[in-house]
């Protein structure tokens, strides 16, 4: 689906059963309750189980404390889930807040990308209310200052809600993985993406190596920003947009610079490897992932755990 044909495609869901707009769309969420925990106090029990029962911000002064994949957030800001320029997906999952930098930033990018010739921005996980560990999905996103972006474009209304919960995002990588689709990505994805790398709060935009390609075939002379565009695994139906250490936040452990260059070339052979691209599946199922506890996350996001 591109920006062409998804207000059809949307219409359709609608008239299927996509349901009416709750009366708390104008910038609320209603997140999933769920099951108390039998010990919340057993130090094995993982952190994204407490993380995960917080539905409300710390009412802390604001700093992102440890790395983004081991950390936690204080003083949270929600982005509302809907403005002129960009609405929130996935409403249930209550992970449309981070830092008031964060919050910013998309905002102003969403702005700047309706005057680039994309429609608005559909807003993926952003982090928990406290950060931390999520139940299901990402390993970062713990601090505040990482945001999902759909490839998928504003449609020009609101989304009911289970549109938000149930429509896919686009995928834009051709299905040799080799390459964007053409029939699919469009100079409003390449203008959104660069739009955002120019910004200077941006530190790293995370994206398929395909799509890394894409942008650097389209760059022309202009490519110093191209060096904040990474190629990743996934990320072929959103770009991950992640900004630096904000100031005040003594406790917040920086990411190692990108290198220098645009990244593109041979830079990118990697990526391309069949080995990479179609990996043989493994010959014994991949052991469980060791589940984060309290005890390995910094000692100030036990305070941001148990602040009212």
């Amino acid at each position: 689906m591109n920006y062409r044909t998804a207000p059809l495609i949307l219409a359709l869901i609608a008239a299927c059963g996509g349901g009416t707009a709750h009366a708390q769309d104008k910038g609320t969420v209603d997140p999933k309750p769920l099951p108390p925990l039998a010990n919340p106090n057993d130090p094995k029990t993982p952190a994204k189980e407490l993380f995960a029962r917080k539905t409300i911000p710390a009412n802390l002064q604001v700093r992102s404390i440890g790395f983004y994949t081991r950390g936690c957030i204080a003083g949270a800001k929600a982005l509302p889930i809907n403005g002129k320029t960009w609405q929130v997906m996935r409403l249930s999952r209550n992970r449309n807040w981070g830092h008031p930098k964060l919050v910013s930033l998309l905002e102003r990018l969403s702005v700047k990308a309706t005057k680039l010739g994309w429609p608005g921005l559909l807003v993926g996980d952003m982090s928990q209310p406290r950060g931390g560990p999520m139940l299901t999905g990402h390993l970062s996103h713990q601090v505040g200052l990482d945001a999902d972006i759909w490839l998928t474009p504003m449609p020009n209304r609101e989304l009911t809600r289970t549109e938000r919960e149930e429509m896919s995002a686009t995928n834009v990588v051709a299905a040799d993985k080799r390459d964007v689709d053409p029939k699919i990505w469009t100079p409003g994805h390449f203008a959104v993406i660069k739009a955002a790398a120019q910004d200077a709060e941006v530190e790293r935009i995370l994206v398929n190596a395909a799509i890394k390609k894409a942008m650097c075939r389209e760059a022309g002379k202009d490519r110093d920003w191209l060096h904040k565009v990474r190629p990743w695994y996934g990320h072929d139906y959103h770009f991950h947009l992640r900004i630096g250490c904000p100031d005040g936040s003594t406790n917040c452990k920086a990411q190692d610079p990108t290198p220098a260059g645009d990244g593109c070339g041979k830079d990118l052979d990697y990526w391309f490897q069949d080995k990479i691209l179609n990996p043989p599946p493994p010959r014994e199922p991949p052991a469980p992932r060791p589940q984060i506890t309290m005890a390995q996350l910094p000692p100030e996001c036990r305070q941001v755990l148990l602040a009212p």
